[in-house]
Protein backbone atom coordinates (compact mmCIF):
# COMPACT_ATOMS: atom_id res chain seq x y z
CA UNK A 1 0.00 0.00 0.00
CA UNK A 2 1.85 3.38 -0.71
CA UNK A 3 1.73 6.57 1.54
CA UNK A 4 -1.48 7.92 -0.50
CA UNK A 5 -4.13 4.88 0.37
CA UNK A 6 -1.78 4.87 3.77
CA UNK A 7 -3.45 8.29 4.86
CA UNK A 8 -6.99 7.80 4.06
CA UNK A 9 -7.06 3.19 4.99
CA UNK A 10 -5.77 4.49 8.72
CA UNK A 11 -9.19 7.39 8.54
CA UNK A 12 -11.01 4.78 7.96
CA UNK A 13 -9.62 2.41 10.11
CA UNK A 14 -10.22 4.85 12.87
CA UNK A 15 -14.09 6.07 11.79
CA UNK A 16 -14.95 1.96 12.07
CA UNK A 17 -13.10 1.82 15.44
CA UNK A 18 -14.88 4.69 17.07
CA UNK A 19 -18.12 2.75 18.20
CA UNK A 20 -19.95 6.37 18.58
CA UNK A 21 -20.02 6.82 14.72
CA UNK A 22 -22.70 5.07 12.81
CA UNK A 23 -24.56 5.36 9.44
CA UNK A 24 -25.49 4.88 5.82
CA UNK A 25 -23.51 5.41 2.35
CA UNK A 26 -25.15 6.09 -0.71
CA UNK A 27 -23.30 6.44 -3.84
CA UNK A 28 -24.27 6.53 -7.53
CA UNK A 29 -22.09 7.23 -10.38
CA UNK A 30 -18.67 5.69 -9.82
CA UNK A 31 -18.96 2.74 -8.02
CA UNK A 32 -19.22 2.15 -4.01
CA UNK A 33 -15.91 4.00 -3.77
CA UNK A 34 -16.02 5.59 -0.53
CA UNK A 35 -17.86 2.33 1.35
CA UNK A 36 -15.23 -0.07 -0.11
CA UNK A 37 -12.75 2.55 1.87
CA UNK A 38 -14.54 1.65 4.68
CA UNK A 39 -15.02 -2.12 4.37
CA UNK A 40 -11.42 -3.16 3.00
CA UNK A 41 -9.59 -1.83 6.59
CA UNK A 42 -11.76 -4.12 8.43
CA UNK A 43 -14.39 -3.37 11.29
CA UNK A 44 -16.67 -1.43 8.78
CA UNK A 45 -19.73 -3.54 10.75
CA UNK A 46 -19.13 -0.89 13.67
CA UNK A 47 -19.48 1.86 11.23
CA UNK A 48 -21.51 1.57 8.32
CA UNK A 49 -25.49 0.50 8.49
CA UNK A 50 -26.22 0.51 5.19
CA UNK A 51 -24.73 1.11 1.42
CA UNK A 52 -27.07 2.27 -1.08
CA UNK A 53 -26.35 2.48 -5.13
CA UNK A 54 -28.88 3.14 -7.53
CA UNK A 55 -27.92 3.50 -10.80
CA UNK A 56 -30.89 3.07 -12.88
CA UNK A 57 -33.03 6.65 -13.24
CA UNK A 58 -36.30 5.22 -12.66
CA UNK A 59 -35.21 3.25 -9.38
CA UNK A 60 -33.57 6.26 -8.18
CA UNK A 61 -36.29 8.18 -8.58
CA UNK A 62 -38.45 6.05 -6.92
CA UNK A 63 -36.03 5.65 -3.93
CA UNK A 64 -35.36 9.43 -4.35
CA UNK A 65 -37.65 11.65 -5.67
CA UNK A 66 -37.58 13.14 -9.60
CA UNK A 67 -35.25 15.80 -10.69
CA UNK A 68 -34.61 17.34 -13.42
CA UNK A 69 -30.27 16.20 -13.52
CA UNK A 70 -28.84 13.51 -11.58
CA UNK A 71 -25.90 14.80 -11.11
CA UNK A 72 -27.14 18.09 -9.02
CA UNK A 73 -27.01 19.88 -5.46
CA UNK A 74 -31.19 18.81 -5.83
CA UNK A 75 -30.21 14.83 -6.18
CA UNK A 76 -27.28 14.98 -3.77
CA UNK A 77 -29.91 16.65 -1.03
CA UNK A 78 -32.78 14.43 -1.89
CA UNK A 79 -30.46 11.21 -0.86
CA UNK A 80 -28.93 13.04 1.87
CA UNK A 81 -33.13 13.74 3.37
CA UNK A 82 -34.06 10.16 2.71
CA UNK A 83 -30.85 8.15 3.75
CA UNK A 84 -30.34 10.20 7.15
CA UNK A 85 -34.07 10.33 8.26
CA UNK A 86 -34.79 7.02 7.40
CA UNK A 87 -31.66 5.97 10.14
CA UNK A 88 -32.90 7.70 12.54
CA UNK A 89 -36.50 6.32 11.90
CA UNK A 90 -34.85 2.76 12.56
CA UNK A 91 -32.13 3.03 15.14
CA UNK A 92 -32.62 6.56 16.91
CA UNK A 93 -34.69 4.84 19.57
CA UNK A 94 -32.58 2.08 19.71
CA UNK A 95 -29.18 3.47 19.94
CA UNK A 96 -29.38 7.16 19.49
CA UNK A 97 -28.07 7.75 23.49
CA UNK A 98 -24.66 6.47 22.03
CA UNK A 99 -24.50 7.40 18.46
CA UNK A 100 -23.34 9.84 16.44
CA UNK A 101 -26.00 9.51 13.23
CA UNK A 102 -24.12 10.29 9.97
CA UNK A 103 -25.65 9.84 6.15
CA UNK A 104 -22.45 10.58 3.45
CA UNK A 105 -23.92 10.53 -0.58
CA UNK A 106 -22.17 11.55 -3.22
CA UNK A 107 -24.11 11.54 -6.97
CA UNK A 108 -20.89 12.05 -9.72
CA UNK A 109 -20.73 11.36 -13.65
CA UNK A 110 -16.99 9.72 -13.68
CA UNK A 111 -15.47 9.87 -17.16
CA UNK A 112 -17.47 7.73 -19.48
CA UNK A 113 -16.11 5.24 -22.34
CA UNK A 114 -15.52 7.65 -25.05
CA UNK A 115 -14.13 10.05 -22.12
CA UNK A 116 -16.10 13.11 -23.86
CA UNK A 117 -18.68 13.56 -20.54
CA UNK A 118 -17.60 16.64 -18.04
CA UNK A 119 -16.67 14.97 -15.09
CA UNK A 120 -18.24 16.22 -12.01
CA UNK A 121 -20.12 15.41 -8.91
CA UNK A 122 -21.78 16.52 -5.73
CA UNK A 123 -20.83 15.09 -2.42
CA UNK A 124 -21.99 15.66 1.24
CA UNK A 125 -22.44 14.51 4.87
CA UNK A 126 -25.41 14.91 7.40
CA UNK A 127 -24.05 14.16 10.67
CA UNK A 128 -24.25 14.95 14.44
CA UNK A 129 -21.73 15.98 16.77
CA UNK A 130 -22.86 14.28 19.93
CA UNK A 131 -25.69 11.58 20.50
CA UNK A 132 -29.35 13.09 19.45
CA UNK A 133 -27.73 16.33 18.67
CA UNK A 134 -28.88 18.67 15.82
CA UNK A 135 -27.97 17.61 12.30
CA UNK A 136 -25.14 19.37 10.54
CA UNK A 137 -24.14 19.58 6.58
CA UNK A 138 -21.34 19.61 4.83
CA UNK A 139 -21.80 20.08 0.51
CA UNK A 140 -19.43 20.15 -2.25
CA UNK A 141 -19.19 20.05 -5.63
CA UNK A 142 -16.32 18.40 -7.09
CA UNK A 143 -14.61 17.99 -10.12
CA UNK A 144 -12.36 14.63 -11.14
CA UNK A 145 -8.98 15.53 -12.58
CA UNK A 146 -7.71 12.09 -13.88
CA UNK A 147 -7.27 10.65 -17.23
CA UNK A 148 -9.50 7.38 -16.54
CA UNK A 149 -12.63 5.91 -14.85
CA UNK A 150 -11.22 3.62 -12.68
CA UNK A 151 -8.20 6.66 -11.15
CA UNK A 152 -11.64 9.25 -10.83
CA UNK A 153 -13.08 6.53 -9.11
CA UNK A 154 -10.36 5.58 -6.41
CA UNK A 155 -9.73 9.22 -6.17
CA UNK A 156 -13.20 9.98 -5.12
CA UNK A 157 -13.16 7.12 -2.29
CA UNK A 158 -10.06 8.72 -1.06
CA UNK A 159 -11.60 11.92 -0.44
CA UNK A 160 -14.69 10.78 0.37
CA UNK A 161 -12.66 9.68 3.44
CA UNK A 162 -11.14 12.41 4.07
CA UNK A 163 -14.80 15.01 3.98
CA UNK A 164 -16.07 11.95 6.12
CA UNK A 165 -12.86 11.77 8.77
CA UNK A 166 -12.98 15.91 8.34
CA UNK A 167 -16.90 15.92 9.39
CA UNK A 168 -16.25 13.91 12.92
CA UNK A 169 -12.48 15.10 13.74
CA UNK A 170 -12.49 18.64 12.30
CA UNK A 171 -15.97 20.65 12.49
CA UNK A 172 -14.99 22.96 15.34
CA UNK A 173 -12.14 24.42 12.86
CA UNK A 174 -13.97 24.16 9.31
CA UNK A 175 -10.90 25.88 7.84
CA UNK A 176 -8.59 22.68 9.20
CA UNK A 177 -11.49 20.97 8.03
CA UNK A 178 -10.60 22.10 4.31
CA UNK A 179 -6.84 21.75 4.36
CA UNK A 180 -7.32 18.10 5.54
CA UNK A 181 -9.13 17.14 2.57
CA UNK A 182 -6.02 17.30 0.42
CA UNK A 183 -4.10 15.01 2.96
CA UNK A 184 -3.12 11.57 1.19
CA UNK A 185 -4.81 12.21 -2.17
CA UNK A 186 -3.24 16.53 -2.93
CA UNK A 187 -4.90 18.59 -5.15
CA UNK A 188 -3.92 17.37 -8.30
CA UNK A 189 -6.77 14.96 -8.81
CA UNK A 190 -9.88 16.34 -7.27
CA UNK A 191 -10.66 20.33 -7.57
CA UNK A 192 -13.90 21.91 -5.31
CA UNK A 193 -15.32 24.44 -7.45
CA UNK A 194 -17.70 25.51 -3.95
CA UNK A 195 -17.93 23.87 0.00
CA UNK A 196 -21.04 25.10 2.01
CA UNK A 197 -22.03 24.15 5.44
CA UNK A 198 -25.12 24.18 6.77
CA UNK A 199 -26.39 23.58 10.71
CA UNK A 200 -25.91 24.48 14.39
CA UNK A 201 -22.25 23.68 14.49
CA UNK A 202 -21.45 26.21 11.52
CA UNK A 203 -23.69 29.29 12.90
CA UNK A 204 -20.83 31.46 13.28
CA UNK A 205 -18.28 30.48 9.86
CA UNK A 206 -18.41 32.87 6.72
CA UNK A 207 -19.32 30.33 4.13
CA UNK A 208 -17.45 33.47 1.71
CA UNK A 209 -14.54 32.77 3.58
CA UNK A 210 -13.86 29.31 3.91
CA UNK A 211 -14.46 29.42 0.05
CA UNK A 212 -11.79 31.45 -0.39
CA UNK A 213 -9.42 28.70 1.91
CA UNK A 214 -9.91 26.72 -1.16
CA UNK A 215 -8.23 28.88 -3.42
CA UNK A 216 -5.94 29.50 -1.05
CA UNK A 217 -4.89 25.75 -0.68
CA UNK A 218 -5.15 25.34 -4.31
CA UNK A 219 -8.23 23.36 -4.60
CA UNK A 220 -9.42 25.40 -7.49
CA UNK A 221 -8.39 28.50 -9.53
CA UNK A 222 -11.21 30.65 -9.20
CA UNK A 223 -14.14 31.21 -6.60
CA UNK A 224 -17.58 32.68 -7.77
CA UNK A 225 -19.87 34.43 -5.50
CA UNK A 226 -23.15 36.11 -5.66
CA UNK A 227 -24.10 39.29 -4.19
CA UNK A 228 -25.08 37.84 -0.80
CA UNK A 229 -21.52 35.87 -0.51
CA UNK A 230 -22.78 32.59 -1.64
CA UNK A 231 -20.09 30.39 -3.43
CA UNK A 232 -21.79 29.78 -7.02
CA UNK A 233 -20.57 27.46 -9.88
CA UNK A 234 -19.51 29.40 -12.37
CA UNK A 235 -20.25 26.13 -15.15
CA UNK A 236 -23.87 27.06 -14.15
CA UNK A 237 -24.14 30.81 -13.54
CA UNK A 238 -22.05 31.56 -16.65
CA UNK A 239 -24.21 29.22 -19.36
CA UNK A 240 -25.31 31.12 -22.14
CA UNK A 241 -24.95 34.56 -20.49
CA UNK A 242 -23.65 37.47 -21.73
CA UNK A 243 -20.98 38.34 -19.14
CA UNK A 244 -19.46 41.80 -18.37
CA UNK A 245 -15.99 41.58 -16.52
CA UNK A 246 -14.32 44.39 -14.17
CA UNK A 247 -11.01 43.25 -12.79
CA UNK A 248 -9.50 45.25 -9.53
CA UNK A 249 -8.96 45.23 -6.27
CA UNK A 250 -12.16 46.94 -5.08
CA UNK A 251 -10.55 48.58 -1.39
CA UNK A 252 -12.82 49.68 -1.62
CA UNK A 253 -15.21 49.55 -4.68
CA UNK A 254 -14.99 53.72 -6.22
CA UNK A 255 -17.02 55.89 -8.14
CA UNK A 256 -14.50 55.37 -10.98
CA UNK A 257 -14.81 51.56 -10.89
CA UNK A 258 -18.64 52.33 -11.06
CA UNK A 259 -18.50 54.87 -13.58
CA UNK A 260 -16.34 52.06 -15.72
CA UNK A 261 -19.34 49.53 -15.13
CA UNK A 262 -21.97 51.86 -16.27
CA UNK A 263 -20.38 52.58 -19.67
CA UNK A 264 -18.92 49.46 -20.34
CA UNK A 265 -22.49 48.11 -19.72
CA UNK A 266 -24.27 50.52 -22.06
CA UNK A 267 -21.73 50.19 -24.82
CA UNK A 268 -22.00 46.44 -24.52
CA UNK A 269 -25.32 46.13 -24.97
CA UNK A 270 -25.39 48.33 -28.13
CA UNK A 271 -22.76 46.72 -29.70
CA UNK A 272 -22.21 42.74 -28.82
CA UNK A 273 -25.03 40.10 -30.22
CA UNK A 274 -26.43 39.62 -26.52
CA UNK A 275 -29.76 38.62 -28.38
CA UNK A 276 -31.80 40.50 -25.25
CA UNK A 277 -30.78 38.83 -22.33
CA UNK A 278 -29.30 40.95 -19.56
CA UNK A 279 -25.15 40.84 -19.21
CA UNK A 280 -24.31 39.06 -15.99
CA UNK A 281 -21.72 41.60 -14.46
CA UNK A 282 -19.02 40.20 -12.66
CA UNK A 283 -16.07 41.74 -10.41
CA UNK A 284 -12.98 39.71 -10.59
CA UNK A 285 -10.45 39.92 -7.77
CA UNK A 286 -7.15 38.49 -8.73
CA UNK A 287 -5.37 35.46 -7.05
CA UNK A 288 -2.16 38.12 -6.44
CA UNK A 289 -4.52 40.99 -4.72
CA UNK A 290 -5.75 38.33 -2.85
CA UNK A 291 -3.23 37.70 -1.67
CA UNK A 292 -1.69 40.73 -0.77
CA UNK A 293 -4.69 41.52 1.39
CA UNK A 294 -6.05 40.22 4.26
CA UNK A 295 -9.53 37.78 3.37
Amino acid sequence: MDDTNKICSNKALELNLDESIYGTIAEIGAGQEVARQMFQVGAASGTVAKTMSAYDMRVSDDIYGPVRRYVSRERLVGMLDHEYSLLLERLNKQRGDKTRFFAFADTVAARNYRGTNECHGWMGVRFQTEPRGDDNEIILHVRMLDQSNVLQAEALGLFGINVLYGAFHHWADPEKLICSLAEGIGTDRIEVEAIEFNGPAFADVSQRELNLVLLEQRFNRAVLFSKDSKAELSSEVFYKRPVLLLRGSFRPFTNANLDMLESGLKQFKEEAPIEGKDPLVVLEMTIKNLLEHDI
